[in-house]
């Protein structure tokens, strides 16, 4: 798939993130590379063929204090192969994926937990997110 193509996807995965949650959402860049580097995968403590579909760079936002500014944006990087690769070039599976991958590392620019950040996952892919709820109000672990 041509980087074109991946990117008018992605523009389409940006659209399936709650609106409420997209929202609280400011100066972040969304980038894209064909994979990660062996140097990222060890700086996040894996070895081939484990893999990343994405990565947050920047300071979460529970952690700027009251001096951070003039920063640039935050990034997400989304990489191309290995979603390609997980979703075997099928474009609605690409989707999903990339949805899903841009919720999980927004999670971390909320400064959420991997626990709380999967719980929102599963949450919004059940179609759980009713009546005002949103990611990370903290009714995550509730059960209806």
């Amino acid at each position: 798939m041509t980087r074109q193509a991946f990117r008018a996807l992605v523009e389409e995965a940006i659209d399936t993130i709650p609106p409420r949650f997209a929202r609280q959402v400011r100066n972040v860049a969304v980038v894209i590379e064909d994979e990660p580097s062996a140097a990222t995968l060890a700086d996040v403590g894996l070895e081939p063929p484990d893999t990343l579909l994405g990565l947050y760079h920047g300071t979460p936002l529970p952690e700027r204090g009251w001096g951070y500014g003039n920063a640039l944006p935050d990034r997400i990087t989304l990489y191309q192969r290995p979603i390609e690769d997980e979703c075997e070039g099928d474009d609605e599976e690409i989707i999903v994926a990339i949805g899903e991958t841009l919720i999980h590392e927004l999670g971390h620019y909320f400064g959420l937990s991997e626990d709380e950040i999967m719980a929102i996952e599963d949450r919004y892919w059940r179609g759980d997110w009713r009546n005002g709820e949103e990611p990370g109000s903290g009714d995550e672990d509730d059960d209806e």
